[in-house]
């Protein structure tokens, strides 16, 4: 599913467990490991990817090529120390240099909250940041993130906080487990394209969550006779409000092909008519605070009504399969229809 940009107006680093068939043996043949290996990894098949890793690097323990595969697949399985070291490890056996590495490793020392650290590679990988020991605070732009990529992914707009780290913009459905003004670590390489107003923007997968919002999630089911009647509510301004998203119209479920920046034409039935029933995402402190935002909306005027309101606080979600979800439109991987 996919969102318009908002209108103008922990979990953070667990390892990422996999549901696996019962572990086979590895290759004794370091020929058939290193494919063994390759091949584990480009399945999505994580656990035994690093096994094999391993299992290599214990017989070349200098090669800078195994440290960046490993490196990599740490990254993916959120082991952020050991995605760190093999990372480091890979740079500094590298003949050449490598920016991949540099920048997973300031993907990885950025989930660790090392900022000189990741400065330091951020500036390696030609980015002007200074050299201290706080965290970085500059606007770089708005994106799309894909969140839970490796299971219920959903698209949200965010504003881009740090080289790769980011505000969320948009009220997420609960299930997703995240929050309005969540700000979550996301993967350098671009996995496709949305449109924010007349341009576009990068999307970038989420990694983990970095710092949870005050904003909780409530969804309320209003009847609202115009469309005036609900920009009344989008725009308004009250206590312990963070944001009030309209989700008849802000979310899309998209075809694989669409959601991978590829927008093609689908059939059209025509034009709606408006559709009074509205369901919106609500992001609040507290209960009371959208309890006193709808009352005031509805005194202002008989066309509006309150149909129900729930708030569900969810868990981020378990990845539902091992898959290499992080395959982006230019690694000719992904299906497009």
């Amino acid at each position: 599913m996919h969102r318009r940009a908002p209108c103008p107006t922990i979990k953070a680093s667990s390892f990422v467990r996999y549901a696996h068939a019962p572990v086979s043996p590895l290759p004794d043949d370091p020929e058939a490991l290193e494919a063994d290996a390759y091949s584990a990894f480009d399945k999505g098949d994580l656990q035994r990817a690093a096994r094999a890793f391993d299992a290599l690097l214990g017989i070349e323990p200098e090669s800078a090529d195994f440290h960046y595969m490993q490196g990599l697949t740490q990254k993916y399985l959120r082991n952020w120390a050991r995605s760190l070291h093999h990372n480091q490890r890979a740079l500094s056996l590298g003949s050449e240099p490598n920016d991949a590495a540099t920048w997973n490793a300031g993907i990885a020392a950025t989930a660790l909250r090392h900022w000189r650290e990741a400065r330091r590679h951020w500036r390696n990988a030609g980015i002007d940041v200074a050299d201290c020991d706080e965290p970085i605070n500059h606007h770089y732009g708005n994106v799309s993130i894909r969140l839970n990529p490796d299971s219920c992914a959903e698209t949200v707009f965010a504003e881009r906080i740090d080289v790769v780290r980011a505000r969320l913009l948009n009220v997420p459905l609960p299930e997703s487990g995240h929050r309005f003004g969540d700000i979550v670590l996301h993967d350098g390489a671009r996995t496709g394209e949305r449109q924010w107003g007349d341009s576009r923007v990068p999307v970038f997968n989420a990694l983990s969550r970095l710092h949870v919002s005050e904003y909780r999630t409530f969804v309320v089911f209003v009847r609202a006779a115009t469309l005036r009647d609900v920009d009344a509510l989008l725009h308004a301004i009250a206590p312990g409000i963070g944001m009030v998203e309209d989700w008849t119209t802000s979310i899309r479920h998209y075809c694989m092909r669409c959601s991978y920046g590829t927008p093609h034409t689908h059939e059209s039935s025509g034009a709606s008519p408006w559709q009074p029933e509205r369901n919106l995402g609500i992001a609040a402190v507290d209960l009371a605070s959208v309890e006193d935002l709808l009352k005031q909306w509805i005194h202002g005027s008989p066309d509006r009504h309150f149909d129900g309101l729930a708030n569900r606080d969810c868990e981020l979600p378990e990845p539902t399969a091992a898959t290499p979800w992080w395959r982006g439109p230019d690694d000719g991987e992904i299906e497009t229809a």
